[in-house]
Parts: structure tokens; sequence; C-alpha cells
């Protein structure tokens, strides 16, 4: 039986404190904290986990220098305490990144005045990064010459933090905190209805991968919903003080286009006087974010956004030739769930450019349901202790917190693993180039987990090989990932679990035959079914895939 199938059989068979509706961030998190605290939780997705807008970000955990200029003072304060909590317990997963930004004459501020901005948000930040600093139009020059400065006026650099994996992969870190406090998780699960009676929820589910349909009772909910909030309290005849509306964002992943020992966080100010980024990801760069209101959270990259971003980074960065179409490796797309009060209208007087991403957290008392609108990974700590207190007062008892829900194991742990892959001289098994060693890999991803792999490793050797090549993957993550991750399908290891789907071209993935053996570890006898789903149909299955099926435990 698998994880998943365990965590299904929880659902059909016990009673919950709470049910989470939403397995992004904001779910995630609440799944975690009160988990942590001692309730019984539950927490469902009709996707994977971190499917939608929490898979969608610029991957940046920053205290909101931008909404200085809206003197939203409260909220950048509460952001960077948020940050700053967030990389003091993931000192491994959130690193310090300088924000490298260039002003021209069509910048809205001089570098004198945007330098008075950055000293004021770091002494707002409480000191919790470096100090920032005002560049000369020769300081760029010379620290970062792939931009062009022939109309710079100068700059400034000011420091905030950057995931060093993947957005989508954080927020399932929350996940597996909450299963292993105790909670029942499921991806794949779909509510169908949900009826109040006798103080509690009757909720019925349908298993979205098999069309399988059962209940599951809960005292409480949380709707974690993200941009399908108001939704689903509109399915609930539920009435808030807050609604949801959408702006849409993309990014571009293309070929890195700084040196790996430029590694800082390109900012500009695009022809519409907003900010820009060109963010590093390991060989890769990601150029964006773009904010276009929309009317609906389904939303895809088009011909005009992608005309846009490159002409915006062609004009700003010396490259050795424009980027242009070919150079997209991957594209991301998502909505962000902006809060604004409900009102009668449609709000097309919000400036939606200076909408900020703050949360806002209403609980029906009488129905027991706790819903969160808006937020953003950077707050995600407050936004589960907040949910937490307010699930407490619908007659919940939790624990007392002391904050270990949530960050990585302790310093002692870590040194046991490194000392242990030190022994077993576990960096020697990696020989390619501009690739970081094994020890730091496996324990920021896994954790305690990471002790099983050496015991694998130290067993078989070959579990500390790549599967796929360029994808830079070994075969005991998978092992442990089939094991631990609850992949469903395909796309959610390499979309989300892992972000190989973002830094591989699409030819390179369809030429491994490694990927073959990747659907055999996760998915056993159902691989070339998990294959076929992943390339939208089995004729479709690549000829180099197809020729890797039955070949697992050989070259």
């Amino acid at each position: 039986m698998t994880l998943r199938d365990r965590h299904l059989e929880r659902l059909r068979t016990e009673t919950f404190d709470t049910l989470v509706v939403g397995g992004g961030i904001n779910g995630a998190v609440a799944a975690a904290s009160l988990a942590g605290r001692g309730a019984q939780v539950a927490i469902i997705d009709r996707g994977d986990f971190a499917h939608f807008t929490s898979q969608a970000s610029s991957n940046l955990v920053w205290g909101g220098f931008k909404y200085l200029e809206n003197y939203e003072l409260l909220l950048v304060w509460k952001l960077c305490r948020s940050r700053n909590r967030l990389m003091k317990a993931y000192r491994d997963n959130i690193k310090q990144i300088g924000f490298y930004a260039t002003l021209d004459e069509t910048s809205p501020y001089k570098p004198w005045f945007a330098g008075l901005g950055s000293f004021g948000y770091w002494i707002i930040g409480m000191f919790g990064t470096k100090r920032p600093r005002v560049l000369s139009t020769e300081h760029i020059e010379r620290e970062e010459p792939a931009i062009n400065t022939s109309k710079a006026l100068g700059g400034i650099e000011y420091y905030d933090g950057i995931l060093v994996d993947n957005d989508a992969r954080f927020v399932f870190s929350f996940v597996r905190a909450a299963i292993d406090a105790g909670a029942a998780a499921a991806n794949y699960v779909e509510m169908v209805s949900a009826v109040r009676s006798g103080g509690q929820w009757s909720v019925q589910l349908r298993d979205v991968d098999t069309g399988e349909e059962f209940s599951t009772t809960a005292r409480t909910i949380v709707n974690a919903a993200g941009p399908f909030v108001d939704e689903v309290n509109q399915e609930w005849g539920l009435t808030t003080d807050h609604r949801i509306v959408y702006s849409k964002g993309i990014h571009l992943v293309v070929p890195r286009l700084t040196t790996t020992e430029h590694h800082k966080v390109l900012a500009f100010f695009d022809d519409s006087q907003r900010l820009f980024y060109v963010i590093p990801m390991g060989r890769r760069s990601v150029i964006g974010t773009t904010d276009t209101r929309v009317d609906t959270p389904f939303t895809e990259v088009n011909d005009d956004d992608i005309d846009f971003l490159l002409g915006q980074i062609n004009a700003r960065m010396d490259l050795p030739a424009p980027l242009t179409r070919g150079d997209i490796i991957a594209e991301r797309c998502g909505v962000r769930p902006l809060v604004v009060k409900r009102r009668s209208g449609d709000h097309s007087d919000v400036d939606w450019t200076k909408l900020s991403r703050k949360h806002a957290i209403e609980t029906d008392r009488t129905r027991g349901v706790v819903t969160v609108f808006g937020g953003k990974l950077t707050d995600c700590i407050n936004v589960g202790e907040e949910i937490a207190a307010a699930i407490e007062g619908l007659g919940v008892p939790l624990e007392p917190d002391l904050h270990n829900w949530y960050g990585e194991p302790a310093p002692a742990t870590r040194d046991e693993f490194y000392r242990q892959a030190r022994l077993m001289q576990l960096d020697r098994y990696r020989a390619k180039a501009e690739t970081e060693p094994l020890t730091d890999r496996l324990w920021r991803r896994y954790g305690r987990q990471a002790f099983t792999m050496l015991d694998a490793i130290r067993e078989d050797p070959r579990m500390a090989e790549d599967i796929m090549g360029s994808a830079d993957y070994l075969r005991v993550e998978l092992h442990a990932a089939a094991r631990t991750e609850m992949v469903t399908r395909l796309e959610d290891f390499m979309r989300r679990r892992s972000k190989i789907d973002l830094v591989v071209h699409d030819d390179d993935i369809a030429e491994s035959a490694g990927l073959a053996e990747v659907a055999e570890i996760l998915f056993g006898a159902e691989a070339e079914r998990r294959l076929a789903e992943y390339f939208g149909g089995a004729d479709r299955i690549p000829a180099a895939v197809r020729a890797g099926l039955g070949r697992t435990g050989t070259d």
C-alpha cells in the first residue's frame, strides 16, 4: 500500500478536528501548524500539492521593498519579520542574496533616493540582512558587466532571501511536516459537497485519480483554496468581508545570463516603471514577472507576455546575442490572489500594480469555517499561526505553540549527517562541474531522511548515480520520492518535487532513456500509463523513453 493509499484510508475512516481544503502554501502551513500543536488534521487538494499559484512564484523570500512606495510600513515590517524567521529556521533552504538594481533616466527614483529607501528597508527589517549600498555606474560596470550601463545613473544593492530549490518543494516540506505530526494528507482529492449538521461537517470527497467517492467528517474547515476561496465559500453559502481579485504574472526560464560567480538578483524598472528581475536558478536564469489584471485564475503565457519580457531584458543587458523565443527553456505562469474589501462595483478604480500581497483571515463561528485570503510565501509562518489561533477560537484545543512545527532539524543532527557523509566520502561520487556537493544537496532536500539515503548508497553505490544526466537527480532520491513524497503523476515529480521541467529543455527530456527508469521507480507496473499521461498519450511517448522501459537496474 502506498503512502497516499494509507492516507486515503484514514480519510475514509477517521473523524478530524479540522479539514484543510487546499494544498498550496496557506493550506500546507495551516496543516503543519495545527498538527504540530496536537490537532487531528486532514489536508486535501484537488490537484497536486502546490500545483497552482504556489508553483509559480519568483522563489524569493522578501520583505516587500516595493511596498515602501505606498507607505505600507507595517506590512513591510511584518514581512521582514517573517523573512528573518524563515531564513533563521531554514538556513540551508533559504539563502541571503543581493538584489542589484540598476536605475536609469526613465526610472521613477534617483540612485540617492533609492539608497535612502534601501537603508530604511534594512532598518525596518531589523538589520536581518547585509547592509545595503548605493552603486555608481562605475561600480555596476565593474561588478556586473552583463548590465547595459549606457543610460544608467547608478543603482543600489539590498538583500533579501531566495529558495535554493523551488517553491513547490518548499510547500511540500510543510505537508511533510504535517504528516510527520500525525496529519492525514492526500493530493488529487476533490471536495464534492459539504454539509454542516450537529456541530460537524460531513464532506463528500472524490479521488480524482480513480473516480471513487467517499466521505469524511470534521469539526471545522479551513478554506485555503487560494484563488478559489470565493468559489468554495459560495458553494457553502458563506458571506465574507473580503474577496479575491486576480493579477497574472509570468516568468521565462532561459540559459544563465550571468556567470555563477555573480550570484545576485538583477533588478530593473521596465517601460511601465514596474520592477522586474533576473533571478539565478542554478545554471538557468528566470526573467519576470509581469503584472496583468485578469478575471479568471486560469491563465497561460501569451505572445505579448513573451515579447514584452524579451524586449525589456534585451534593452537592459549586454548579451552576446539578443534573447529570442528559441532561448526559452520553460515558462511559468500563475495568478496572484489579491485581497480587496467586498463592495459594490468591479474594482475598476483599483490600481492593480499597487495592491500588496497582504493576507486576511475571516472566521464564521456559526459554520466553523476559517477562510484565508491572499498571502505570499514569505508570510507563511504568520499565516500558520493566525489560522491556528482562529481554529482554537472555534473550540478545538491546541497544545502551546513551541514553534517546532516548522524549520530544519537541529544543528547537532546536521553535524552528524555531515560527519557520516564525510567519512563515507559521499562527495566523491559526484564528478559534474558546476554542481553543488551531494552532502549539501541531500541534507537540504531531505533532512533526517537523508540518513537513510546514506545507508542505501553504502549498500549499493549505484544509488548515487544520476538517472537523467541533464536533470541532476540521483537514483536514491527517486526511491525516496516513491516512498515518502506522494508522487501520484509524473508531473508531480518533474515539476514540483523537483524542478526538472523548469531547467531541462523538453527536447532533452524526450531524448532521455533514464526517464523510463524514473517512471518505473516511482510507479512500478503503472510506469507506461504515467508516461503516457505526462506526454499526452501513449502514442506520444518518445522513442528514446519507450526504449528504456523494462531496463531498470541496467545501464
